[in-house]
C-alpha cells in the first residue's frame, strides 16, 4: 500500500510523544489481509494499568475537493474500526489531522457532525514541532 506523504512525520510525532510504533503499517491480516492501518501503537500508562493501544491512519489531505477526500477518509475510518472492534477490541482508532487542515476545514457543520455522529477520534498534530496539538476522544 502507498504512504501518504505525512507518514514519516507522523512516526515522528507518535515517537516523540512517547508511543512505541508497534505495527508499520498495520495490518488487518485476520479480517481482510488487504485492509492495512498506517500504525500501530502502544503506550505504558503505569504498571497497574498496563498499556494504551492506538491505530493511526494518516492522510495527506491533498485532493481536490476536501469534502470528497472527507467522505473516502470517513468510508476508510469506519470499516478499519469494524476491524479492530472484531480482532483487537481494546485498540483505538485515530486519525492525523495536520494543524493547517483542522484549522481550515474542521469546523465546517458537515464535519463537525460527521465526527460526532459516527463517533471519529483523531489527533492534531503540528508537523513543524512534530507535536501533538490536540487529541479528540
Amino acid at each position: 500500500m502507498a504512504r501518504d506523504i505525512v507518514h514519516e512525520a507522523i512516526r515522528e510525532v507518535l515517537i516523540n510523544e512517547g508511543w512505541i510504533i508497534t505495527q508499520d503499517p498495520y495490518v488487518l491480516k485476520d479480517y481482510d489481509p488487504d485492509w492495512e492501518i498506517d500504525f500501530g501503537a502502544e503506550k505504558v500508562i503505569a504498571a497497574e494499568r498496563g498499556s494504551e493501544k492506538i491505530a493511526v491512519e494518516a492522510k495527506s489531505y491533498l485532493g481536490l475537493s476536501f469534502a470528497y477526500e472527507f467522505h473516502q477518509i470517513l468510508g476508510q475510518h469506519l470499516n478499519y474500526r469494524a476491524g479492530l472492534k472484531r480482532l483487537e477490541p481494546d485498540r483505538i482508532l485515530y486519525l492525523a489531522v495536520p494543524t493547517e487542515v483542522f484549522e481550515l476545514e474542521f469546523h465546517r457543520a458537515g464535519i463537525v457532525n460527521s465526527i460526532e455522529d459516527y463517533q471519529l477520534r483523531y489527533f492534531v498534530f503540528n508537523n513543524s514541532s512534530k507535536t501533538i496539538t490536540e487529541w479528540k476522544h
